[in-house]
């Protein structure tokens, strides 16, 4: 499903529950047709009425009324409706787990996360612009309740003296904001498909580097989380002292909550973030209104800080530093950029004009906030934040502080949905390439990209743990991976639009250009300055993560290679059944390279432990198939095989018998080595192995029984052209 973005003329691809089944290729179309001419002569002399079903596939026609089974409540055909064109449709209870365990925890689940939502609904779970906002910005906008602090915390190792420099770098971050924000304007407008870095990078710089965008993305997303979480933590903790020690499990309790949430759809989760959002926007134009105001009265002139010694000299090296640390404030920056597609059509402009408004703010609430503790003579203490420390200031009686740090700690919160939006979305995107597992492209009941969401919520709630919950820790790990990502965006950008040569292709040129120098020289700053301090972690994970991207991509090009469809080559007819004595045919198909059924080349091997009605059902069941077929018996020592002979011929000997004697007393190894034995003979054949299972309705009584139709299969299933199955027997409870 394809639409124009009605700017760049660009093909905006839709997320669809449809993208776990790609489309076949033009030529696996045509060789699909060849094949199927081929199926039409193979069955042409078949008999009438041989193709006739014994049922009514479309259920429509069954006369008596469905009744429930011993194995489940609903009747099985009422589970299903005939949809148009003359297909059937499960309908919703066709979802439910067949035991009771399974059906309790199925309601369990969707009393916490709501009833499944139907696949057409995909269209709905969009997001209008004023709930688009709050989503996708809380993480930008939450940053500037330490991006600052995070600044500061490095110009006053300097002593008091060198907190001065916070202007003229807040200017300069201010820069580095508006030339990045409107360059991933002119990024959505290109690339209305979503992903983002991953994508443009992609496409104009190569694999590789498409691979290290995702993997700074990724390690962006899991410290987004963290970081987040662990600043609101800290931010409850400065108002509550006395749940210090309680930092951890808060912080995990947190990101469970934030999985839950977001669990219920996007839609659901955005509704539920909006007024936290919008509160903490209101709560800290008020605090920047009445702060600037009181400072307009004082002629703006800034208040003494505190004496602090200097702990190290004032350098270029320690203002890059202090500078690539306030640079933390534009994290999240990207998420519209990946999460275009989750926008209401037009896609393209509402997210544009979405990411302008939360480049404005965020440039608006970062100078204001920097001026403000300037003005106010603030330093970083560890017993209080900046901005906790900023609205005592500013007002010092009354309930605005609480409604202050109360809005802060929330979006600090859940600042972390902004990653758990576009986390999942950029797995999907990889996914879809080849470059992360095909299970990150199901969509789960909700609509929501389960298995992403919970992967990051495991890796987030591990950093979260392993240090400690500490924000200081965290922060010297966080601008390697996001300003990575930037850089190698807007560098396939200048790339991009040096190809297009489209109106205004160098002026859009010269944008990008000057984002990704600027983010260059944050990451290299960065990578350098904050090497020791934990910035290494993040320098060794993305050639990790872009290595094991590489190693996905290539055993999925295996698996097309294997799985492709071919044009058969030229052979005889379907012939008459073979027998294992035979040498292969003319023309036989190679291992598991049959498409045809003339190429297919059956034995029906049936173990068989002792006779009673479960083995004489697959005997029955192997002997209806028409194939030639062999039964085989493990016997433990000689006198067992000879009275098992003796019931073989009491029986009638109507099958042929293979008796192995097993002195060791193994059953699947022999088994397993016979069969393969026989395989090794002819590996023309396709040897099916048919294994009575006994089935149980309790789960208690499952220890009791010998699981040998999974134990063989195991031991079977690196075999080529061996297929193992299971008849099921149900026991009379």
């Amino acid at each position: 499903m394809t639409e124009r973005n009605g700017g760049e003329g660009e093909r905006a691809t839709v997320v669809t529950p449809s993208a776990e089944f790609p489309p076949l290729d033009p030529d696996e179309l045509r060789a699909l047709r060849r094949i199927g001419d081929r199926w039409q002569v193979a069955r042409r002399d078949r008999p009438p009425g041989a193709d006739t079903l014994p049922v009514d596939p479309t259920l429509r026609r069954h006369g008596d009324q469905p009744t429930p089974t011993r194995f489940g409540r609903l009747a099985p055909i009422a589970m299903f409706r005939v949809g148009e064109p003359d297909e059937l449709v499960a309908t919703e209870p066709a979802n439910l787990p067949g035991t009771r365990l399974g059906r309790a925890v199925t309601r369990l689940r969707r009393a916490l996360f709501g009833p499944p939502l139907s696949s057409a609904a995909v269209l709905y779970e969009r997001m209008r612009k004023l709930v688009a906002l709050p989503v996708l910005s809380s993480d930008l906008l939450s940053s500037v309740a330490y991006g600052p602090e995070a600044m500061l915390a490095v110009l006053v190792l300097a002593g008091g003296d060198a907190l001065g420099l916070s202007l003229p770098l807040a200017a300069g971050l201010a820069l580095l904001m508006v030339a990045v924000g409107v360059s991933y304007r002119q990024t959505v407008v290109a690339y209305p498909h979503g992903a983002g870095s991953y994508v443009v990078a992609g496409d104009n710089l190569g694999a590789r580097a498409g691979l290290a965008a995702a993997a700074g993305l990724m390690v962006d997303y899991v410290l987004t989380v963290a970081v987040s979480v662990a600043a609101g933590v800290h931010a409850v903790t400065s108002a509550l002292p006395e749940l210090a020690g309680w930092t951890v499990p808060l912080g995990v309790l947190t990101i469970a909550l934030l999985l839950a949430g977001n669990l219920r759809g996007v839609r659901t989760a955005g509704n539920l973030f909006v007024l936290p959002t919008y509160a903490f926007l209101v709560a800290l134009l008020v605090l920047l209104a009445v702060g600037w105001f009181r400072a307009a009265g004082r002629g703006f002139a800034p208040v003494d800080p505190p004496p602090v010694p200097a702990a190290e000299g004032l350098g270029l090296l320690l203002v890059l530093r202090a500078f690539s640390s306030g640079a933390v404030s534009m994290t999240g920056i990207e998420a519209v950029s990946n999460a275009v597609p989750a926008f209401r059509p037009p896609e393209w402009r509402n997210a544009r004009t979405t990411l302008g408004w939360m480049v404005g703010m965020l440039v608006l609430l970062f100078v204001g906030l920097t001026g403000l503790i300037h003005l106010a003579g603030l330093v970083p203490t560890p017993k209080a934040t900046l901005l906790s420390q900023l609205a005592r200031v500013t007002f010092p009686t009354g309930p605005w502080y609480g409604l202050i740090q109360a809005a802060t700690a929330l979006i600090l919160l859940l600042a972390a949905n902004t990653a758990f939006n576009g986390f999942p979305r950029l797995l999907f995107f990889m996914a879809r390439a080849g470059h992360a597992p095909r299970r990150f492209l199901h969509m789960g009941d909700r609509l929501a990209f389960s298995d992403g969401l919970f992967a990051l919520a495991v890796a987030a709630a591990a950093v979260l743990v392993a240090f400690r919950g500490h924000t200081e820790s965290l922060i010297p790990l966080y601008a390697v991976g996001v300003f990575l990502a930037f850089t190698l965006s807007q560098a396939g950008m200048v790339v991009h639009w040096r190809r297009r040569h489209g109106p205004g292709w160098g002026r859009k040129a010269a944008v990008n250009a000057v984002g990704a120098a600027l983010s260059g020289l944050v990451l290299l700053t960065a990578g350098v300055t904050k090497f020791t301090a934990g910035a290494w972690v993040v320098v060794v994970a993305v050639p990790l993560l872009v290595l094991l991207g590489g190693a996905i991509h290539r055993h999925y090009r295996v698996l097309h290679r294997s799985l492709a469809l071919h044009p058969p080559p030229p052979g005889p007819g379907p012939g008459p059944p073979v027998v294992p004595a035979r040498p292969p045919a003319a023309g036989a198909a190679a291992p598991e390279d049959e498409e045809l059924p003339e190429q297919v080349r059956h034995l029906v091997v049936v173990p068989v432990a002792r006779l009673n009605r479960a083995s004489l059902r697959a005997l029955a069941y192997a002997a209806s198939l028409g194939q030639p077929t062999l039964a085989v018996h493990i016997a433990p020592e000689e006198p067992e095989a000879d009275r098992f002979r003796e019931q073989w011929r009491a029986w009638g000997d109507h099958l042929r018998l293979e008796t192995i004697v097993s002195p060791y007393r193994a059953v699947i190894g022999p088994l397993a080595h016979y069969l393969e034995a026989l395989h090794a003979s002819r590996t023309d054949l396709v040897l099916t192995v048919i294994v009575p299972e006994v089935v149980v309705r309790s789960r208690w009584h499952r220890p009791l029984h010998s699981r040998t139709e999974q134990r063989l299969r195991a031991a079977l299933r690196r075999l080529p052209g061996v297929v193992v199955t299971s008849l099921p027997v149900h026991l009379d409870e």
